[in-house]
C-alpha cells in the first residue's frame, strides 16, 4: 500500500477524511517504524504490539486501523488524557515509545502549504508534507503492564460487596476493608442509575428480525421502573 491507499483505506474504515486521519496514520507508521514492525503488522508482531491511545479522536480510530490492534483483544488501551499523543509498547523486547502531536505543526500549516487558503485543506496537506521531526516529538518511556491487562482470558474476578456485581482484571477498589465496582465508590461517568423492564428483552436471535421494534420504542412507552439499590 502506498501513503495515500492508507490513508484512504483508514478514512474509509472511520466515515470521513481529516487532518486528525493524517496524523494519526503517520503517528502509527512513525511507532510501527520505530518497533521494527510491518505494515501492518505480521500476526507475530501484533501478538507483541499493545498501543496506549491518549485521545477520543480521529487520529485514534487511524492508530488502530494501521496498526491492527483491538480493544476486544486488548492490545488498545485508551488513556483518556486529552493528549494527541499514542504509546507503542514492544512486550517482546519491553521497548516503549510514547509519540507526541507537536502543536507547532499545526502553526506551521501555512509554511508547508501555502497554496491552500481554506484552513482544514491546508493542515490536509501540509500534514503529508511535514517531516516527523516537525509532526512530531517521541519519548522512550517504560511501561509496566500488568498480567491482568495482558491480552488472553481474564485472570482475575472480584465480586462487588455492594451490587454484587463481577469485575474482571483487577478494576476493583478495595475501600474501608470492602471490594467495590468503581459505580460504587462513585467514580462512574453516570448518575442516578435505574432498571428499567422492557417488553422487547424476551427476543433472541433466532426469533425473528434484527430490530422487532424501533430502538427509539423503548423510551415512547411507559415501563416499570425501580430505582437501583446503589
Amino acid at each position: 500500500m502506498t501513503f495515500d491507499e492508507l490513508l484512504a483505506a483508514s478514512a474509509a474504515a472511520h466515515g470521513h477524511l481529516c487532518p486528525g486521519q493524517v496524523v494519526g496514520v503517520r503517528l502509527a507508521l512513525l511507532g510501527l517504524r520505530l518497533q521494527g514492525m510491518a505494515v501492518p503488522p505480521t500476526l507475530a508482531q501484533l501478538k507483541d504490539l499493545i498501543v496506549y491511545v491518549e485521545m477520543d479522536r480521529c487520529a485514534g480510530d487511524a492508530v488502530a486501523y494501521v496498526t491492527g490492534v483491538r480493544l476486544g483483544r486488548r492490545s488498545l488501551k485508551f488513556a483518556d488524557y486529552g493528549i494527541m499523543a499514542a504509546t507503542f509498547l514492544n512486550l517482546r523486547t519491553g521497548r516503549a515509545y510514547r509519540i507526541l502531536s507537536t502543536e507547532e505543526s499545526r502553526e506551521l500549516a501555512a509554511l508547508y502549504a501555502p497554496e491552500e487558503t481554506d484552513k482544514v485543506r491546508q493542515q490536509l496537506v501540509a500534514y503529508r508534507r511535514m517531516p516527523d521531526s516537525v509532526l512530531f516529538r517521541v519519548q522512550e518511556v517504560e511501561v509496566e503492564l500488568r498480567e491482568v491487562d495482558l491480552p488472553g482470558p481474564t485472570r482475575a474476578k472480584a465480586t462487588c460487596q455492594a451490587c454484587g456485581q463481577v469485575v474482571r482484571d483487577g478494576r476493583e477498589v478495595r475501600q474501608n476493608g470492602r471490594v467495590l465496582c468503581r459505580p460504587c465508590t462513585g467514580g462512574a461517568y453516570f448518575r442516578r442509575p435505574r432498571e428499567i423492564v422492557w417488553p422487547e428483552m424476551n427476543w433472541i436471535p433466532s426469533a425473528g428480525p434484527l430490530w422487532p421494534l424501533r430502538p427509539s420504542s423503548a423510551h415512547e412507552d411507559d415501563h416499570d421502573q425501580k430505582d437501583s439499590p446503589d
